[in-house]
């Protein structure tokens, strides 16, 4: 990996994403508050199902600690719709499917192998976002199991 990748004390690039009804989302939308942002590899995958349904059910949780939650995959955002219907989702997800996006811009659009064959895909990491916009935090090739527990309470402490 390259160390050029942006890390904590780093501004977060603030790479514009879509989100519902088409509309442009960018991290700093949610300036003056604390934000964090998961990037998962694939929406109906079971690992990416288990942690976005664990961020749902802590929503309250982040919400009391002045936390906003937003979910990032490379997706279109017509399968997020699907993919927050069928588990009930509660956060905000973004599509960013474009070629030089945030998961560019960040270095976790990564080569990756599975059964012996070689392909691009998001590694799966996460971000917690200061209110002025600089990475506090960063989670890198996540475990799901756990995971938003650390979360949390990393964003309590912040």
């Amino acid at each position: 990996m390259s160390d050029s990748r942006p890390d904590t004390g780093d501004m977060m690039p603030d790479t514009a994403m879509e989100g519902a009804d088409g509309a442009t989302i960018k991290p700093s939308d949610f300036r003056g508050r604390k934000l964090v942002m998961f990037f998962y590899p694939k929406d109906m995958t079971p690992g990416c199902t288990t942690e976005n349904i664990e961020f749902t059910h802590s929503r309250a949780d982040f919400e009391a600690a002045d936390t906003a939650l937003l979910g990032v995959s490379k997706d279109p955002y017509a399968r997020h719709e699907k993919f927050i219907a069928k588990h009930d989702l509660a956060n905000p997800l973004a599509s960013d499917p474009e070629k030089d996006g945030i998961a560019d811009a960040l270095g976790i659009w990564v080569e990756k192998k599975m059964y012996g064959k070689t392909f691009m895909g998001m590694e799966r990491t996460t971000y917690l976002v200061d209110a002025e916009g600089r990475i506090a935090r960063v989670w890198r090739k996540v475990k799901v199991k756990g995971h938003v527990e650390e979360v949390l309470e990393a964003a309590r402490s912040l």
